[in-house]
């Protein structure tokens, strides 16, 4: 029985480790909701095509206006033989065989501010780009905007769903884990109850060492994260900027807190329930 125990304690600490990672994944992104959503509509880009007959002076010239608009984040301008090389790798070298001349113009690519990529707030911002007689053309995707902003609250609300249910998946670990440790106790608990011991005094151990087992799962979780994070930084430089300190140690505290008050309840509610039963129960049991 006691290598059942073991057994049981171990497993229950190896999955509940695995389920407070994935809820202090879910934790962290829900955290940095805001601004992972003000990365992505940042990045956003509109393209601002000039007319063929602008030239560089002149550009140059009208993306020091366009970099004074309210809401305009940053500006990079594109020339016509930056246009060519981005076409090429695209279509091909060979491209512009067809063309006497080539048919790429200058342009500015125009990031904006965060709360300015909506629908509404977009067409104001576009109207004042095209306001200028050397603007062919402004070029974004609406229905990205559109998706982009519905998409990012279904998925926080979506996080939001998982955390609570992986929850409730280490409650239930944890309660089938302390059913088992009392099972083999039953009849002391029944017998310490009898001579007047109170539910607190017999709930004390079991609250104790619940408490200890969900600090340490949390602890290993946390390691796994911080490890993932670090293996992750490279390939995702810039996502992981928005990630600060201070964000991070709060998801620790949170899983920390998750892990020690899943375990302390769930194992409340088992020792309650076992203290109030009879023997016929306990035998039953």
């Amino acid at each position: 029985m006691r290598r059942r125990l073991v057994s049981a304690w171990i497993s229950t600490v190896i999955s509940l480790s695995m389920v407070l990672l994935l809820v202090g994944v879910g934790t962290l992104l829900l955290v940095n909701a805001r601004a992972v959503s003000d990365y992505f509509k940042e990045n956003l880009q509109v393209s601002v095509l000039l007319k063929q007959q602008v030239g560089e002076e002149e550009a140059l010239a009208y993306e020091r206006k366009v970099a004074a608009i309210p809401g305009v984040r940053s500006t990079h301008y594109v020339s016509r033989d930056q246009g060519v090389e981005e076409m090429s790798r695209m279509l091909g070298q060979d491209f512009l065989d067809v063309f006497e001349s080539a048919p790429v113009p200058i342009s500015i690519d125009v990031n904006l501010e965060a709360e300015y990529v909506s629908s509404d707030s977009l067409e104001v911002v576009k109207q004042a780009l095209a306001a200028s007689d050397l603007v062919e053309e402004v070029v974004y995707q609406t229905s990205l905007v559109d998706a982009l902003n519905q998409n990012l609250q279904r998925i926080s609300l979506g996080i939001a769903v998982l955390v609570g249910l992986l929850l409730f998946i280490s409650f239930v670990l944890i309660a089938n884990t302390v059913r088992l440790d009392l099972f083999s106790r039953r009849f002391s608990i029944y017998t310490m109850h009898l001579v007047g011991a109170t539910k607190a005094y017999i709930r004390a151990p079991f609250v104790g060492r619940a408490a200890f087992q969900g600090l340490f799962a949390a602890l290993v979780a946390i390691l796994l994260m911080v490890g993932a994070l670090f293996i992750l930084r490279d390939e995702f430089v810039q996502l992981f900027q928005i990630f600060t300190l201070k964000s991070l140690l709060v998801v620790m505290g949170v899983m920390v807190a998750f892990g020690v008050v899943i375990c302390m309840v769930s194992t409340c509610f088992v020792v309650n329930r076992m203290v109030g039963y009879n023997r016929d129960q306990l035998y039953a049991y």
